[in-house]
């Protein structure tokens, strides 16, 4: 008997309610305003901005500023003293420490019990249910679930916090039934030190019936070679022969894709991403077969959106969701029931459409090159490399970039540091498609790049294997949601990098 077609109707409603996201999204989104609205009214933050006299969304424009963490930082850190009643209602306990590569001073999101059903646990239950819909044949709850997780931070515990990575508030705080269909157990999940924690999930999920992976792919990729090492099978599906689907978000999952599929041969496995970053769940993917995701807009969640263009400006103007137009990119601003406040989170996407409303994410607002004015946000560079690999048969496993203002010769060009899974077999032909892909995708860099007059043809420069495993293991930031800086308008983080490469 299969288990999941007895429980696949289960999600029917939910998925009628999901639906009517095509239909319905102002209505949606203005019920979240007024209850977070009503919920924060009392909060020290509510009194400020007077939200019981807020009726509508312009009012609320009008009188709350923008935030960022620096704005906010003052009343989390009372949050974390203890202090109820503060941005959110009550005494919030739990903090996400941030994973965010732009600064080393961690950011601490709340994630208030609120925030942990009606925004993270929807979340992830969603993305079960519209996976369902998409392949009826499924298996999913004939076996487990390896979810790959981060951990707490003891050290930063007080008697009235407790500060993790998202991943690992949420295996926390998880409900008793779930953990009957998850691997591996808490213990190991929640293990701080991650060469440890690798070998210990290899060796408790290895001859487990595991039916789907969720993490972030490159953590994941970590995992999936120690268990074929330890087990001397040269693909996952001989392993686990019943994996049909990876829900998998953090990165960008397009320089990982080919060594999926190199691993996971069967015709059977699926790919679903999701955004779930500290600061809520955002969005999944509702079709295998678009890469868009579906904008979940009946959390507690209110979106805005600043064109990109306007971030940085000393008063951007944010626009709600009926007012975006596809195409373009926005940054994202979120108000959420965590006690977050027209908090610009600094992530960007472009809307593909708008019934429903789906988005791809195109990069952060501090992760970009514009050194020349060539404005080469992180979509394009991972468009460009998966064009250029391709072409050429290479893999990337790793890369980061970064402007070279000036050399020695007076010359300015972008370079890039990658480590390969697989080596093209010609370093300069690599290079300059790549160079040209990213001429085709943005405008802006092919300008610059006219006649070699701005900027010059780019440079890849090739990392040794474990390069950027070593830089992030120098950082502190092993495992979890942490990530590799992509695109940086500084040389900071390359030339660590490069450091390391010598």
């Amino acid at each position: 008997m299969n288990p999941t077609r007895v429980i696949a109707p289960f999600f029917q409603h939910r998925l009628r309610r999901i639906d009517s996201y095509a239909t319905r999204p102002d209505i949606l989104q203005q019920q979240v305003l007024d209850k977070l609205l009503r919920q924060a009214a009392n909060t020290e933050w509510g009194q400020r901005y007077n939200y019981r006299r807020m009726t509508d969304y312009e009012s609320y424009r009008n009188h709350v500023p923008i935030q960022t963490y620096e704005d906010i930082k003052p009343y989390v850190e009372r949050m974390m003293g203890g202090e109820p009643n503060i941005l959110w209602p009550n005494t919030v306990k739990w903090f996400a420490k941030s994973s965010g590569t732009t600064n080393d001073t961690s950011k601490f999101i709340p994630v208030s019990a609120e925030g942990l059903q009606d925004i993270h646990y929807r979340g992830g239950a969603d993305a079960v249910a519209l996976y369902l819909r998409q392949n009826p044949a499924s298996r999913f709850f004939s076996g487990k679930g390896l979810i790959l997780g981060g951990s707490l931070s003891p050290a930063l515990d007080t008697k009235h916090i407790a500060v993790g990575d998202l991943s690992a508030i949420l295996i926390k705080n998880v409900h008793p039934a779930v953990n009957l269909i998850r691997v591996p157990r808490q213990r190991i999940a929640l293990m701080s030190d991650w060469e440890t924690k690798i070998e210990a999930i290899a060796n408790a999920t290895m001859h487990s019936k595991i039916t789907s992976l969720s993490g972030v792919p490159s953590w994941m990729l970590v995992v999936i070679k120690r268990v074929l090492e330890k087990t001397g099978a040269s693909r996952l599906d001989k392993i686990w022969p019943d994996l049909e689907v990876f829900f998998h978000g953090g990165v960008s999952f397009s320089p990982y894709r080919d060594q999926y599929r190199q691993f996971i041969a069967s015709p059977q496995m699926h790919y679903v991403e999701t955004y779930n970053a500290s600061e809520g769940y955002f969005g999944t993917q509702s079709d295998l077969l678009d890469p868009a995701m579906l904008l979940m807009i009946d959390y507690g969640i209110f979106y805005e959106f600043i064109p990109l263009e306007d971030v940085g400006s000393e008063h951007p103007r944010a626009y709600s969701l009926t007012e975006i137009e596809t195409g373009r990119n926005y940054a994202i601003v979120i108000s959420t029931s965590c006690g977050l406040w027209r908090y610009l989170i600094g992530d960007t996407v472009r809307f593909t459409s708008t019934h429903p409303y789906k988005f791809v994410i195109t990069g952060r607002t501090k992760h970009f090159i514009n050194a020349f004015g060539e404005e080469l946000i992180i979509d394009n560079a991972e468009q460009g490399l998966a064009a250029t690999c391709r072409a050429t048969g290479a893999q990337v496993a790793e890369y980061s970039a970064a402007p070279v203002f000036m050399d020695e010769n007076g010359k300015c060009r972008h370079q890039w540091l990658i480590e390969f899974a697989v080596v093209p077999d010609s370093l300069l032909h690599f290079a300059r498609l790549l160079d040209e892909e990213l001429r085709k995708l943005n405008s802006d860099y092919d300008a610059k790049r006219s006649k070699d007059i701005a900027l010059q043809p780019l440079e890849v420069i090739v990392a040794r294997k474990g390069l950027f495993h070593d830089w992030l293991q120098q950082k502190g930031k092993l495992g979890g949601q942490h990530k590799v800086p992509r695109l940086s308008n500084t040389r900071r983080y390359i030339e660590e990098m490069l450091l390391l490469n010598e």
